[in-house]
């Protein structure tokens, strides 16, 4: 099925085209929710409620952009809201003087799992922002309107979440579990 049936048959409430849709981009969006919770059931849990909101209000899809950056926008606010539910996004951490590694630490190659595992360690505030910033490619704009934070905020939040990570990664900040 093309892009436009599997919409179509979803619009109709086709149980087939539902199925195609999730099968098709099920894998990429739990990867999606998988970086902004820290467990694997929480991460489904988000991706399923995604798909019922996808399925939901597919009529709302207008084509004027992609439509696999309509459902990860969708699965981004459903793991941002699961988010605030299981954990606080004070965005605090008790570090106040944060130095930046230089870059003479870092040169080993980490693989995506690796990576991903020091995203998922950090501060639930920071991952969030780091997330939406770095990959996602929100703005502070948009990020401050999506987590009810000042422009300011999100910012602190992404300088704090880059040097913790940057620290983790030259051996300087050992991993919290």
């Amino acid at each position: 099925m093309t892009e436009a049936e599997l919409i179509a048959g979803c619009q109709k409430g086709e149980s087939k085209a539902q199925k195609y849709m999730y099968e098709r981009y099920a894998s990429q969006m739990f990867g999606v929710c998988l970086r902004y919770l820290k467990n694997q059931m929480d991460a489904e849990e988000a991706l399923l409620n995604g798909f019922m909101k996808v399925y939901q209000h597919i009529g709302r899809f207008e084509a004027k952009g992609s439509f696999e950056g309509w459902v990860r926008r969708i699965m981004v606010n459903e793991a941002l809201s699961f988010l605030r539910k299981k954990e606080p996004l004070h965005l605090a951490v008790v570090d106040s003087t944060i130095q930046i590694a230089g870059s003479g630490g870092a040169d080993h190659d980490l693989g995506e799992g690796e990576l991903m595992d020091l995203v998922r360690a950090l501060p639930a505030g920071y991952r969030a922002v780091f997330n939406l910033y770095a990959i996602e490619g929100y703005s502070h704009k948009e990020i401050a309107d999506m987590l009810n934070i000042t422009e300011g905020t999100s910012k602190s939040q992404l300088s704090k979440a880059r040097a913790m990570l940057q620290r983790r990664l030259t051996g300087e900040e050992a991993l919290a579990s």
